[in-house]
């Protein structure tokens, strides 16, 4: 087993995949100070990607992710075959579509076309590695490098292996990622859909529910999180949220005095009919109602723009 390149050896980065979580991390990548080789197969891969990071650059110059100035353009190259992206490159970050066949079929070719001791991690939101890596000659280099939209400000980062993966391997994603101004934690068993997005998709389970049975529009269970427990989420995460509600007692006075009831609402719950066509048609036209007639990105700038406002309060705030 090969010596895996060390977070300080990485200077160079593969992106493979230039969509919306691809393109993120490649601005995150420059603006940590990386050359970054883009490989999309798209014919307009290219501008879209320098208009991404040219957007992006002034928010995360503001983070202190980015220098103001920094002629980025110089350090990013778009490459016309997967070949020549990943040549030269010190570790690959994959981004492309959440279809197995596709990943496999990639994993394969990066198995065969990366040199031994490169990582390559994964931004699957869901796929276990264990199961991508399977059969491949290079298993144990293979990571879970997951991360949350818009990628160049969120700073959370799932990481982790699959069965075969060395946990050096894994150690070095991290330290990567933490390097680069990210949040990374570890994923110490594999589950499907990892803990961010399964933690997401409990609550959005119970929010369609709602909905879908009359209980309340989209808007009323958006405002009903925004305006309550999402508040203290920013801060101190659901465990903290709790124990700071306990009293002086915490999290062990908390329990008992409050998870009986909790536990009689996880009995009233149940899956809703998401893949129902009319269930999905009333969630779209209740969600453009409370757009209020704003178009999809004049909410997302009007998101990074407060999202920019909390990470700096709360940087600060952590010192």
């Amino acid at each position: 087993m090969p010596s895996h390149r060390d977070r300080h050896d990485v200077h160079v980065v593969a992106a493979v995949g230039g969509g919306v979580i691809g393109n993120g991390w490649v601005a995150a990548f420059l603006g940590s100070g990386k050359s970054v080789r883009l490989y999309d197969p798209l014919p307009d891969a290219g501008p879209r990607t320098r208009a991404h990071v040219a957007g992006a650059w002034d928010q995360m110059a503001a983070l202190d992710l980015a220098l103001q100035g920094d002629d980025w353009s110089q350090r990013l190259t778009v490459h016309d075959s997967l070949e020549d992206a990943v040549s030269n490159a010190d570790f690959v970050q994959e981004s492309t579509p959440e279809r197995s066949e596709l990943k496999l079929a990639l994993f394969a070719e990066l198995d065969r076309l990366v040199p031994a001791d490169v990582l390559i991690a994964s931004s699957t939101s869901s796929l276990p590695i264990t199961d991508l890596q399977a059969g491949l000659a290079t298993k144990d280099r293979f990571v879970l490098g997951h991360p949350f939209n818009p990628v160049h400000l969120i700073p959370l980062v799932e990481v982790g292996g699959g069965e075969a993966t060395d946990p050096r391997a894994i150690d070095i994603a991290f330290a990567l990622y933490a390097a680069m101004g990210k949040q990374p934690i570890l994923l110490r068993r594999e589950i499907f859909g990892h803990i961010g997005n399964r933690l997401t998709a409990a609550m959005f389970r119970e929010a369609v529910r709602l909905v879908a049975e009359g209980y309340a529009t989209v808007g009323d269970v958006d405002k009903a999180m925004r305006h309550s427990f999402a508040l203290k989420w920013a801060i101190q995460g659901q465990f903290t949220t709790f124990h700071t509600s306990g009293g002086s007692g915490g999290l062990a006075d908390f329990l008992p005095k409050f998870a009986p009831g909790i536990v009689k609402r996880w009995s009233t719950m149940a899956d809703p009919p998401l893949d129902d066509e009319a269930l999905r048609a009333m969630l779209v036209q209740q969600m453009e109602d409370a757009s209020g007639g704003r178009s999809v990105a004049e909410i997302a700038a009007a998101q990074d723009e407060t999202l920019m406002a909390m990470l700096k309060l709360l940087r600060a705030r952590e010192g």
